[in-house]
């Protein structure tokens, strides 16, 4: 059966509406995905993108009815493998109908033929690692219209590569994991002059002379090449790419002398080297990049002595330091840097000395201590940081009193307190945080008893309570007033599939965990099928 637009579409021109890409950002995009502008992917421990990409037309709000068009877009999707194309009804139903399948990982080869010569904007197909060069001749299909696209598959050859000489408009290209690619795919991309953002993630065969086509790219904003072999004689073919305001090269090989070759670029605003084993010897290349507004240094031998060379950069709104040999000493360079936002200082040498250089960085919003030494007394530092909104306090010296000494941080909307010693007793201080949106609490001190304490932050979006072993089903019927929830992990505790009932209010749900409960996978396939259908990511998953 041929859906036509007399036959279908004419049901769904009641509210028309236009696919937007500016969707629910996670906060740290920018160093881990496309901009806004396009499309998000990309993760972390807790915030799981795919969470924060466009909801389908099936994810109601809870304060209306459904309307016709969402009606009709469900009942489509239920019954896709009925048509054979969609090509003849409007491009912003049949985009609507695409994302709804790749957000329930529900596309196969013969459903995306289905959508050849549709006219799309947007390809994004995440998780969906079967993409082969079929599925690259139908997203050629879509000729000048495409603006972005996303894929994730070992199976992609050059020669799909090739095909997308057909879309001419292409803005913005991701490539992760396409490890048949080669320099003949890369010169096809070189040929994509619209591109603004261009990301290439695990590919294994990519090499310096692999980038010399891209110094075409003029237009180029966003360029990230991460976990690959480029060396600082691949980083000076993107010398002249005068516009790249972001650039990844993290996992790369480079050294601070690749800084070189950037000094040119005043249009760039942000620089991830996470992973490139840089020194303190050349750190003092990075002060020439005075206009940078976020850099990524993580998981570099770099100590204090490369700090000194950051104290002048103080446009920074990110930095990030993730396991790096920092100390309290070092924390001292940082105290200018007035316009920090983001501050990453997971497993330093960071301890309560440090936090007290950080007491004049007002502006802070997000601040990942996890892995630190910071203690409970050491909290105390962070109470007049009254503009935080996201904390990482992921330690197990962390208790009952750290919670209680944070209460002034009523602005917070994120809380990881993943290791830390919290039991029943301490749960009550989470009444000071209502917007809280995202909450980890995994330390296995809790049981139902603290659960009531959360069962009132109804603003959660992802809670994750997994490991404390003594809940049981009772604390699935405290949060099952939690409407707003799209991820919920209770995994190795207590729950059974009796408790699963007390899930069935919760119809914004996508992912749910329960790993290592008296719970199966065919337990939940029937919650999903009756009462779940936004349910698209599960474990036990077999």
């Amino acid at each position: 059966m041929i859906l036509s637009e007399s036959s279908q579409g004419n049901s769904l021109m009641g509210s028309v509406c236009s696919c937007k890409r500016d969707h629910y950002a996670d906060e740290n995009i920018t160093r881990r995905g496309f901009s806004g502008r396009y499309f998000k992917f990309g993760s972390s421990k807790w915030l799981e993108s795919s969470l924060f990409l466009p909801a389908t037309c099936c994810q109601f709000q809870q304060s209306r009815r459904p309307s016709l068009m969402e009606l009709c877009i469900c009942k489509i999707c239920k019954d896709i493998d009925k048509y054979r194309s969609f090509s003849m009804l409007p491009r912003d139903i049949s985009q609507l109908i695409f994302n709804h399948l790749v957000d329930s990982c529900s596309l196969s080869d013969s459903r995306i033929e289905a959508f050849r010569d549709c006219a799309l904007h947007d390809m994004c197909m995440r998780e969906h690692t079967r993409v082969n060069n079929k599925w690259m001749d139908v997203i050629s299909s879509q000729g000048s219209s495409l603006l972005s696209a996303y894929i994730s598959s070992t199976e992609v050859t050059d020669f799909g590569l090739s095909l997308l000489r057909n879309c001419s408009n292409l803005q913005a290209l991701g490539l992760d994991c396409c490890d048949k690619i080669s320099a003949p795919g890369i010169k096809h991309i070189a040929g994509l002059t619209n591109l603004e953002s261009l990301t290439i993630r695990n590919c294994k065969f990519i090499t310096d002379s692999d980038l010399k086509p891209l110094a075409g790219l003029v237009n180029l904003k966003e360029l990230q090449i991460s976990c690959s072999d480029i060396t600082n004689v691949g980083v000076s073919y993107l010398r002249d790419l005068y516009k790249l305001v972001v650039l990844n090269l993290e996992g790369s090989v480079v050294t601070a002398s690749c800084l070189d070759y950037l000094t040119a670029l005043t249009s760039l605003k942000s620089l991830n080297v996470n992973r490139c084993h840089l020194l303190d010897d050349g750190c003092e290349k990075f002060s020439a990049l005075s206009s940078l507004k976020e850099l990524n240094l993580g998981f570099n031998n770099i100590t204090d002595t490369c700090l000194v060379q950051l104290e002048g950069m103080t446009k920074l709104e990110g930095l990030y330091l993730d396991s790096c040999r920092i100390s309290n000493d070092g924390l001292a360079h940082l105290a200018g840097l007035s316009n920090l936002k983001a501050l990453e200082l997971s497993d330093t040498e960071v301890g309560r000395n440090g936090i007290l250089q950080l007491s004049g960085l007002t502006n802070l919003e997000d601040l990942n201590l996890s892995f630190t030494s910071v203690t409970d007394s050491g909290l105390k530092e962070l109470s007049g940081l009254t503009s935080l909104r996201s904390l990482n306090l992921d330690a197990r010296q962390i208790t009952d009193s750290g919670l209680a000494v944070l209460t002034s941080l009523t602005g917070l909307t994120h809380l990881d307190l993943f290791g830390a010693q919290i039991t029943d007793s301490g749960t009550k201080y989470l009444s000071y945080f209502k917007n809280l949106q995202s909450l980890d609490l995994c330390g296995g001190r809790l049981t139902d008893a603290g659960v009531k304490n959360i069962k009132d932050l109804t603003s959660l979006m992802l809670l994750n309570l997994s490991q404390n072993l003594k809940l049981s089903d009772t604390a699935l019927e405290l949060l099952s007033g939690l409407t707003s929830l799209v991820s919920l992990n209770v995994s190795n505790s207590r729950i059974t599939s009796d408790g699963l009932q007390h899930l069935k209010p919760l119809k914004n749900l996508r992912s749910l965990y329960l790993e290592y409960c008296g719970v199966t996978a065919s337990e939940i396939k029937k919650l999903q099928a009756t009462t779940l259908p936004n349910l698209v990511r599960y474990r036990p998953n077999e």
